[in-house]
């Protein structure tokens, strides 16, 4: 192996890691940015499907937010939905909240998540927009930061990173060493280099601005509906912000199958979004690129790929979530290293997603595709 080429891989994977650990650092920096004004209103859509790991603590902090005029408004597509009957017993103990429970027959879109939000928008009042999973859990100046962040100049779209937390399973502690590691970092990078990437748990724009754009109709048939939205924005010359604040997301009882599915599902948008970059994905793989450092360093190669696999899983670990079960990623670090190339691999060739009892085939750009019986 030639020297200088085993160099470039080496080089490029340590800048890589080391820059996503500061891109990451960088937006943690910021204070909460909260106004002493009051904020523009902002309806906070909720979609909801099923009953969550801690569904009901996660909504819980959406009724408890500290924004004066706020509007929650869930979203479903079936009264059986178990997450109805949480909500609905949410909603009778803060009779203050301005809250609407939406139940719908959903749209004509094939992506599941924008079909609820197309049933839920006519019952939004506010212009400010916030789009936000139900699997996560907020500060109390969560959507007042966003609101406030909005007002800056040029900004589009304001958005967070958040941690994986609360595991107690195998599968459940590799998603979130691989959240708060290399899917935090993957985020915020690009998107502070003026690429966004924006990942869709949580997003405020406007919605006029959006309608100007062609509206939510735009994400009907596209798996990656939160990273179109984003270059939505980026593409009209308006700014992608991070928050500094950080999401809770709770992962606590998912499955090593469960596990490996998400994130063969994500491997798959990569490929289809920026099939380039998904085919130089590996030189960010420190397990991967070690036998060119090992050309390079000889047996000093270990020391190297353990410093990487601390930089990018340790640090982002302690950067989102502090030093809480910090030996998770020193310890699961290098096994998710060993699993990532199989989700990469299928991601390349597999070509159908089953979401929420849907099958569909994925195209370029993550296009969906109803799948007929007759196609199967």
């Amino acid at each position: 192996m030639h020297p200088a080429l085993a160099a470039v891989f080496v080089a490029a994977c340590t800048l890589w890691n080391v820059a996503g650990l500061v891109a990451i650092a960088r937006v943690r920096r910021g204070s909460a940015r909260l106004s002493s004004a009051p904020s523009a209103p902002v309806s906070v859509l909720k979609p909801l499907n099923g009953a969550d790991e801690d569904l009901e603590q996660n909504l819980r902090s959406f009724f408890e937010q500290d924004q004066a005029e706020l509007e929650l408004i869930f979203g479903l597509t079936s009264a059986n939905d178990p997450a109805l009957p949480i909500v609905t017993l949410l909603a009778r103990e803060y009779p203050n909240v301005r809250c609407r429970i939406v139940v719908h027959e959903g749209s004509s879109a094939l992506n599941p998540k924008v079909r609820n939000l197309l049933g839920m928008l006519p019952h939004a009042t506010h212009d400010l927009l916030l789009i936000s999973d139900s699997n996560v859990r907020a500060p109390r100046h969560y959507v007042r930061e966003l609101a406030t962040l909005h007002q800056s100049p040029g900004a589009g779209i304001v958005t967070n990173l958040f941690a994986g937390s609360g595991e107690r399973t195998l599968g459940a502690a590799l998603e979130n060493v691989q959240l708060n590691g290399f899917v935090a970092a993957g985020s915020a990078l690009p998107t502070l280099s003026g690429d966004a990437a924006v990942i869709g748990k949580s997003t405020l724009f406007s919605r006029a601005e959006l309608d100007r754009l062609g509206g939510l109709s735009r994400l009907s048939c596209v798996l990656a509906e939160d990273f179109v939205l984003g270059k939505m924005f980026e593409n009209a010359g308006q700014r992608v912000l991070i928050a500094p604040t950080v999401l809770e997301s709770p992962n606590r009882e998912l499955s090593l199958r469960a596990a490996f599915a998400r994130h063969l599902r994500w491997s798959m948008l990569r490929w289809r979004l920026r099939p380039l970059a998904a085919l130089l994905e590996p030189v960010t793989s420190p397990l991967a690129m070690l036998p060119f450092a090992y050309c390079l360093f000889g047996q000093c190669a270990w020391l190297w790929l353990l410093a990487l696999l601390a930089v990018r899983d340790l640090g982002g670990w302690v950067l989102l979530r502090g030093w809480g079960n910090a030996w998770l990623p020193v310890l699961l670090g290098p096994l998710r290293e060993l699993a990532a190339p199989f989700a990469w691999l299928f991601g390349m060739f597999k070509r159908h997603v089953s979401w929420r009892g849907q099958r569909l085939r994925l195209s370029s750009g993550t296009l969906l595709y109803a799948e007929h019986p007759k196609q199967r």
